[in-house]
């Protein structure tokens, strides 16, 4: 018998290979939370505990609201609210897109900083800036509610000895990358677990979980991101014009102000700063009828819940 391949990604609840080999760990008892991205994959995971398909059950499900999504997910998540499931707790740090052109971040540093496209040549592709917005915005949101209104702890309050918390993630086979980044980045916590159901048993993937969602949500689930994200293919910046007037506007003004001269974001940058992969004004693109992989830029980026 060929010897297993090595895990890429190894935790209580889930085993996953390079390969198709896996196996099925023991979920650890203790708390269940789950990091409610509202989009698809989370949607998909909230409704199967509402339907008690997994088990144990959830406690809560938390939201972290950067406060720049676009209407449909808003107006999702209280039709979420509304079936009278798992509680849903909602938290913000802020609103990112004020604190991206007031030039701090979430905790009034310097500053909130997003992955947006640089060149010194308007038209010319160039590099990405670093992100910080999933960490600051999504992930230390959840973990902050998670130790405030789960736990009941105090700021600074250490997590008592022996409370262990499973964070549960809506990421699909499409993006199981991320999860082994999600688990890498939470192992030093020796409170924190992290479970993955879309990966077990049958091994999801989006398009699936669209099927699932197909007569079971009353409206199309929507992409959780903010309007704003530099994270889109061509065919998602044409509909979010075309379909969300008010979200295209604060996409165009966000993607104005990266660029005025002075302000903090672009202090010391010797290029300038897009949120289109083509390094022209969001409002100039001529964007194309392309189907490109819409969330290619998440699994090779994001370790938080955008997206899902």
């Amino acid at each position: 018998m060929p010897d297993l391949p090595k895990p890429f990604y190894e935790e209580p609840g889930i085993t996953i290979y390079h390969g198709d080999c896996r196996e099925i760990l023991p979920v650890v008892p203790g708390y269940q939370i789950l990091n409610l991205g509202a989009g698809v994959q989370s949607t998909t995971v909230y409704l199967r505990y509402l339907r008690g398909e997994i088990e144990p059950q959830i406690d809560a499900a938390i939201f972290a609201d950067t406060q720049e999504e676009p209407g449909a997910v808003y107006r999702h998540l209280e039709w979420l609210k509304s079936l009278g499931g798992p509680p849903i707790i909602i938290r913000t740090a802020g609103k990112l897109g004020e604190h991206l052109m007031a030039g701090r971040n979430s905790t009034g540093g310097r500053f909130a900083s997003i992955p947006a496209f640089t060149s010194a040549v308007e038209g010319e592709c160039g590099g990405m800036l670093r992100r910080q917005c999933s960490k600051e915005y999504k992930a230390e949101v959840i973990e902050r509610a998670i130790r405030r209104d789960i736990l009941g702890l105090k700021p600074r309050q250490r997590i008592p000895k022996g409370v262990v918390v499973t964070q549960i993630f809506g990421i699909s086979m499409d993006e199981a990358g991320r999860a082994a980044r999600i688990a890498r980045r939470l192992s030093d916590r020796p409170w924190a677990k992290t479970r993955f159901p879309l990966l077990e048993g049958n091994q999801m993937t989006r398009s699936e979980c669209i099927c699932e969602l197909a007569d079971k949500v009353p409206h199309e689930t929507p992409r959780s991101a903010c309007v704003f994200c530099p994270f889109r293919s061509d065919a998602e910046w044409r509909r979010l014009r075309d379909t969300d007037p008010d979200a295209w506007n604060r996409a165009v003004a966000i993607d104005e102000a990266l660029r005025v001269p002075g302000i903090v974001f672009n202090r010391g940058l010797k290029q300038k700063a897009y949120l289109h992969r083509t390094c022209v004004p969001l409002q100039r693109v001529s964007f194309l009828n392309d189907r490109q992989m819409q969330f290619n830029n998440f699994n090779l980026e994001c370790e938080g819940m955008c997206g899902i």
